[in-house]
């Protein structure tokens, strides 16, 4: 057992390609990402669950997220009364990528995605944002009709389209700023929780210097 854990000898900065046409203005896709937009969160020595593919990418509309969760054999578990206790996909961002402060600002979001958990029977996707523990100042709050999210069941699993425009991203300004604080959990009650690096055990959820960083670079995919 580690005393201080690998993750902690490194600061790990992911880039993040503008994509073109972010979003789809079709009706089949919201999001579609390519494979060059992965985050592949293997690299920091994490021996967690990895079961969902995470991709990300950027133009001045805002941010695109892309999920795709493999292996399930039970359905999901969702309730949007009580986000935490659900199965879905939770993302933190602070728009100055602050590294040295442990609470949050006002540049500092909290969003969540659920696969099932909204509608009369619960089977229906829900979103929204949160406020983030022992913030110093609370960003924005947007509501769920702001957020563009769709997820599609699959086999053995389900796919998450996420745009999230640059008006619920208070201090998103790709002119003066690149770096992003970024850091996500994929939580499911049957496969474990995915996250980038550092694992529960550590309080990713409101201490911004545990997060790593997304550069916003201007080569275009997609």
């Amino acid at each position: 057992m580690h005393i201080l854990p690998p993750q902690f000898l490194f600061r790990f900065c992911f880039p993040c390609y503008r994509v073109k046409g972010l979003p789809s203005s079709g009706d089949d896709q919201l999001v579609d990402l390519p494979a060059v937009c992965r985050l592949d969160d293997r690299i920091w020595l994490w021996t967690g669950p990895h079961f969902a593919d995470v991709r990300v990418g950027w133009n001045e509309s805002g941010l695109g997220l892309q999920v795709v969760v493999r292996g399930k054999e039970r359905p999901c578990r969702g309730n949007a009364d009580h986000p935490r206790s659900s199965d879905g996909f939770w993302i933190w961002l602070d728009m100055r990528d602050t590294r040295t402060i442990h609470r949050a600002t006002r540049y500092c979001h909290q969003f969540y995605f659920l696969p099932t958990g909204a509608g009369p029977d619960r089977d229906q996707p829900a979103c929204g944002q949160w406020k983030i523990n022992r913030a110093l100042e609370d960003a924005p709050l947007a509501s769920a009709d702001e957020l563009l999210y769709v997820c599609r069941p699959q086999t053995g699993g389900y796919r998450m389209e996420i745009f999230l425009p640059a008006a619920v991203l208070y201090g998103f300004d790709p002119e003066s700023n690149r770096r992003l604080g970024f850091f996500y959990t994929v939580r499911d009650a049957e496969l474990g929780e995915q996250t980038l690096g550092l694992g529960p055990e550590f309080p990713f959820w409101e201490d911004p210097s545990l997060w790593s960083t997304l550069e916003l670079v201007d080569e275009t995919v997609g």
